[in-house]
């Protein structure tokens, strides 16, 4: 059986990509970069392993995990400014470990 994403994301341990699905329910396996709480959210920064149409070879993408019914969800997020602060984040925990 394959673990939830949201089980995969949490584990240190697991390095596997993480699978999710687009809106027409093909698969989209994701490299995980980072997880990230910040201002009582918790955000994580993955990238696909292939590349998608419209998207660098370099770029990645932000979720958002949030509750729905009792469930945890993972929602791409299309905030410019959370983008922004949740990159923000990642970037400055990169150069604290690098300290």
């Amino acid at each position: 059986m394959e673990k939830n994403p949201i089980d995969k994301i949490f584990d240190e341990n697991d390095s596997d990509p993480i699978i999710l699905y687009n809106e027409t329910g093909q698969q989209v396996a994701f490299e995980q970069i980072a997880l990230i709480p910040l201002d009582g959210r918790v955000y994580v920064i993955l990238q696909p392993i292939e590349l998608l149409e419209g998207m660098a070879d370099d770029e990645a993408l932000v979720f958002e995990i949030l509750q729905h019914d009792g469930e945890d969800v993972l929602t791409i997020v299309f905030d410019e400014e959370i983008i922004d602060a949740v990159f923000d984040a990642y970037y400055a925990l990169l150069d604290e470990s690098e300290e």
